[in-house]
């Protein structure tokens, strides 16, 4: 039997071996609910089997994809991921004061540690782990981040979202970052998001209601964020703003801007349309676009 170390693993990556991975942590024998659904699933028939996007002979155009079970296999890990830009993290030399304020400011329980870039993941801190561990005022103990470290898995944007709950439930790892070809981090998501694709939105007490991607204001405007849906807001509007083209290059309204302008634009400026629709820059950093007002042409409005 072959000793390598699984792919994924911080170990493949070079990462040193977490105090947590023990005998008690290792995987139960008998196969989790999922690969136990699977294995069930894949013996019978299913409707869905005939709309699967790898088969040749299907067209690719699904529509938006509602929560369903059928997700588990059609969806992979870079339709669910959050992107890098928006990935919340730490370095490895972070104090316990400055680490609390980072969770108190995200309202997140698990966080990605990295030593020097984000491109050198190294695990992920749970908060449980540090309040247990040492409290919030500090106490006595000597804080090292490094020795508070759970491992974290690296995935490829390919791999399908059900082969990665199932990975996630065996070795009972909640986190995943996204690892380009370049060995680099290009996402992030947890098992919570991967069960979202299938049960809907998850929120419990300490979630902050998500803002709406757009509000329609009382001239006719629009107050939207740069990551709402190119092809929703179309819709809200009536109008095509990319062409068929175009369709595959963007799918936000900042990426729309971005094509526009073929740069980051600064903050205040207006970004007109062919179309006669303009997009004023709200808030934005020397990196990405956040928020946008856009204006629609007068016969448009009406």
């Amino acid at each position: 039997m072959s000793s390598n170390p699984d792919p994924s693993s911080p170990a493949a990556r070079g990462a040193p071996p977490s105090e947590y991975e023990t005998d008690e942590d290792s995987p139960a024998q008998r196969p989790g609910f999922f690969a136990r659904f699977f294995g069930a699933e894949t013996s019978g028939t299913d409707p869905d089997d005939e709309v699967l996007p790898d088969d040749p002979s299907t067209p690719q155009t699904l529509g938006p994809r509602l929560p369903g079970i059928s997700n588990l296999r059609r969806m992979r890990v870079e339709d669910v991921a959050i992107p890098r830009a928006e990935i919340t993290s730490v370095a490895s030399d972070t104090n316990l004061p400055d680490l609390v304020q980072v969770f108190r400011d995200s309202g997140l329980t698990r966080l990605p540690v990295y030593d020097g870039t984000l491109d050198e993941p190294i695990g992920l801190v749970h908060l449980k782990d540090i309040a247990l561990s040492y409290g919030f005022n500090g106490g006595d103990e000597p804080f090292i981040l490094s020795e508070s470290l759970r491992p974290v898995l690296y995935v490829p944007p390919s791999m399908p979202i059900g082969v990665l709950l199932t990975k996630m439930q065996a070795d009972r790892i909640h986190m995943a970052l996204v690892i380009d070809e370049y060995g680099g981090v290009d996402g992030l998501l947890t098992i919570e998001d991967l069960i979202e694709q299938v049960i809907g939105e998850i929120e419990d007490e300490h979630d902050i209601e998500e803002a709406q991607p757009w509000i329609k204001e009382e001239d006719g405007a629009f107050l939207a964020l740069a990551r709402a849906p190119l092809d929703e807001f179309e819709s809200e509007i009536g109008l095509d703003l990319v062409d068929e083209e175009e369709e595959e290059e963007v799918d936000t309204l900042g990426g729309l801007v971005f094509l526009l302008t073929g740069r980051v634009p600064a903050r205040g400026e207006v970004v007109p349309h062919p179309s006669g629709v303009e997009f004023e820059v709200i808030d934005a950093d020397p990196r990405r676009i956040k928020r946008l007002r856009v204006r629609l042409p007068s016969e448009a409005a009406e």
